[in-house]
């Protein structure tokens, strides 16, 4: 009952505040009250939920009952949450790395069902993360002979050949997420091996050109900062037996004005095409912080207000 329910009860209270119900606890027995059926099937749902999570070696902390909470509430009968939150990538120094939200179980699912994936939603949703976890699970299980990572060094444009410094030392910046990513998934020493061998490559976007990419999983983060030139260079990389995700947030574009989003214009080239999924990750996927969800919703809600405002005055 206290991994149920929390130290001092702050799980309870979590529940407590998101539904109109009244929850009596007596020792192993919990109790759910309420004028609307409906809103004490759900509780009575997602305490049954909780518990199969529990049963299944998961720890439940704030995070996961308020993902819980969210999927309970919005559930459309297409899967369970202890369905959706017990599926594990890799595991690594205890830590477990797993969709933590719907709509993240849907993007892990178009990736094993498809060659190239692309994942698009806003900071926090673990677009690139998962996409780093799902391509380590594949090198691991020998489904691939190589991880290629890669982004493209936008932000310092013309400018690179002006930053001191080697080459390594002035496109490093960029690709330490990535690196960051990595570390948490491996040891150092077996980081180093791989990275020796060719196993793992992590390298600036402009590196893929002229290559052909066999057995490989391939992994394109930031791929708003990719023109449609660069995206259409990347995509025909791909070799046999090669799987590609690409990840992006169109809202935080840092092309020069008047340079088109290559993320931007791929879903209206490649929507419907065999073999290509699209994942939209949206404010209620994000994992970080609770206030960053907030913030994307927040900002989601001012954009939209200003495209409006921007129709209006062509309208006049």
């Amino acid at each position: 009952m206290v991994s149920l329910l929390g130290t001092r009860d702050e799980l309870l209270r979590l529940v407590e505040k998101a539904f109109h119900t009244r929850i009596h606890v007596r020792g192993n027995e919990i109790a759910v009250t309420g004028e609307d059926a409906a809103e004490v099937d759900r509780v009575s749902t997602l305490f049954e939920e909780l518990v199969l999570l529990l049963e299944g070696g998961q720890t439940l902390d704030k995070s996961v009952v308020r993902q819980t909470i969210r999927m309970v509430r919005d559930d459309d009968g297409d899967q369970r949450p202890s369905e959706v939150l017990s599926e594990a990538l890799i595991t690594h120094r205890g830590r477990t790395i797993r969709p933590k939200t719907l709509g993240q179980k849907r993007y892990l699912d178009a990736i094993k069902a498809n060659t190239v994936t692309f994942a698009i939603g806003p900071a926090g949703t673990g677009k690139t993360y998962l996409a780093m976890g799902a391509a380590m699970q594949a090198l691991r299980s020998k489904q691939v002979n190589r991880l290629i990572l890669t982004r493209p060094a936008v932000e310092a444009g013309e400018r690179l050949g002006y930053l001191p410094g080697t080459l390594h030392e002035k496109i490093d910046p960029y690709l330490k997420p990535l690196w960051d990513a990595l570390h948490d998934m491996m040891d150092g020493e077996e980081l180093i091996a791989h990275v020796d061998h060719g196993t793992i490559e992590v390298a600036p976007l402009a590196f893929m050109r002229g290559r052909t990419l066999n057995d490989a999983f391939i992994v394109l983060d930031e791929a708003q900062n990719t023109t449609a030139e660069q995206m259409k260079m990347f995509l025909t990389r791909i070799g046999f037996n090669s799987r590609a995700v690409v990840t992006g947030d169109v809202s935080q574009v840092d092309l020069p004005s008047g340079k088109r989003s290559g993320l931007r214009v791929v879903g209206d080239i490649l929507t419907g095409i065999d073999g290509v999924a699209f994942a939209r990750l949206e404010a209620g996927d994000v994992v970080r912080h609770p206030i960053v969800q907030r913030i994307v919703e927040a900002y989601a809600v001012w954009d939209e207000a200003e495209a409006q405002s921007a129709r209006d005055r062509e309208g006049n």
